[in-house]
């Protein structure tokens, strides 16, 4: 029963989070993470008995969600520099 409720209530503040829309990328990234890796620890809780585990999801989790949000952005940046050096190329040699 008290894994039912511990899981119901995770699964409830991941949703509630899940709606705060006027957040930055990064910030849903970081977010989103910390709520998959928080439902997974409490799913690896309810197994072994052990609630850190939820802890350690969330932090594990959030950290994952911002790096791959800040490596998204380096790549996006990375291509968006190569299409304008392109397009800058292509003008000088049209000229």
């Amino acid at each position: 029963m008290k894994s039912k409720l511990i899981l119901s209530t995770a699964l409830a503040a991941t949703l509630g989070l899940a709606a705060c829309s006027n957040m930055s990328s990064s910030q849903q990234s970081t977010l989103s993470g910390a709520g998959i890796g928080t439902a997974a620890g409490v799913a690896v809780g309810a197994i072994t008995g052990d609630w850190a585990w939820a802890a350690a999801g969330a932090a594990i989790g959030a950290g994952a969600g911002y790096l791959t949000e800040q490596e998204r952005a380096r790549q996006q940046a990375a291509q968006q520099k190569a299409f304008n050096e392109g397009v800058a190329a292509g003008k000088a040699q049209a000229k």
